[in-house]
């Protein structure tokens, strides 16, 4: 099984541009709620079983944390899960919001 692949935030706006790509974004509650990315996936322990369910295991999937470190064992877990492409974004939602890229409220 292969592992997650890392990638930059600018790459990863471009993946969810032009692919049927998924967003998540496992940090807390109220920061997730405080700004995320848009159209991202609040991904939790209650919300885990559900994700694995409604995708696809072909379909590309990018895991967002605070800077980049606790997405890399999410995006391992859901590689041994079955999906196929996983992302860790390097930087995480610090990163993105550094480089201005688009982000919404709950």
């Amino acid at each position: 099984m292969d592992p997650f692949q890392h990638i930059d935030v600018i790459s990863a706006k471009q993946l969810l541009e032009q692919t049927e790509a998924t967003l998540v974004d496992i940090r807390d509650p109220q920061s997730f709620a405080l700004a995320h990315p848009r159209d991202a996936f609040h991904l939790t322990n209650d919300t885990l079983n559900a994700f694995i369910k409604e995708h696809e295991f072909t379909q590309p999937i990018l895991v967002m944390c605070y800077h980049g470190i606790s997405s890399q064992g999410v995006a391992q877990y859901l590689v041994n899960q079955g999906f196929e492409q996983v992302y860790s974004i390097d930087g995480g939602f610090e990163a993105w919001h550094h480089a201005h890229l688009p982000t919404t409220t709950s």
